[in-house]
């Protein structure tokens, strides 16, 4: 990674968290709470707020139609690891969320999220899509779905409570691109990435009609 842009993602994290850091291998903390203050998201589609009191120092993100996404300025991220907790809810087709990276902009990205709302359930057909890789705009998850059904989507070993905070891990070595829950050893999904983009921006996302609350980001830089 050059590094400028190293550099540049070491000053914002002491700004807004903190860092141990070197040229080859760094990794930042994100304060979301500071982030959103500091005007550092690109926000899209969404309205974000300061969890109530400070909760867990994270954002949340409102619900509304069609995809949302809060990029996070002047970071580039192309292989390493993302670390974040999240939270959800149990509320069938109202919960889609996880992280995007390497992003273009809202449109054009690649993610993996979470279907909290199928945690739980009892329906076979259902049970296999709690976690999700798409890469936007040429792989939405309906397309995926159709044409390589469950190899993009996947069910957990051991899912967490849909309403709580779990943490998730998501390890990108282009183009492989691994997830693991609540320090599982076991991977709940684990992919070759279907776009060429092999770095961008990185951010907090989230689907249709959901909303989501996201805190104590890690990134490991590679």
């Amino acid at each position: 990674m050059n590094c400028k842009i190293i550099i540049g993602s070491i000053i914002l994290a002491f700004l807004l968290g903190s860092t141990s850091a070197f040229c080859q291998q760094h990794t930042v903390s994100y304060d979301l709470s500071k982030l959103l203050s500091a005007h550092q998201l690109s926000i899209s589609n969404r309205e974000a707020a300061v969890l109530p009191n400070h909760e867990k120092n994270g954002i949340m993100l409102s619900a509304n139609d069609d995809d949302g996404v809060a990029l996070i300025n002047d970071v580039t991220f192309s292989d390493g690891i993302i670390e974040l907790d999240i939270r959800g809810k149990d509320v069938y087709q109202k919960s889609f969320l996880g992280v995007a990276f390497h992003a273009e902009d809202a449109k054009t990205l690649d993610a993996v999220y979470f279907r909290p709302f199928n945690f739980l359930t009892t329906d076979s057909v259902r049970h296999i899509h709690m976690v999700q890789y798409i890469s936007h705009p040429q792989f939405p998850w309906f397309v995926l779905r159709d044409k390589f059904n469950a190899q993009y989507e996947k069910a957990i070993t051991s899912p967490p409570d849909p309403n709580q905070w779990f943490h998730i891990r998501i390890e990108i070595k282009y183009p492989q691109v691994t997830a693991f829950i609540n320090g599982q050893k076991t991977p709940c999904l684990s992919i070759k990435q279907l776009s060429d983009r092999k770095s961008g921006k990185l951010g907090l996302w989230v689907g249709d009609s959901s909303d989501g609350a996201f805190a104590n980001l890690k990134v490991t830089f590679f």
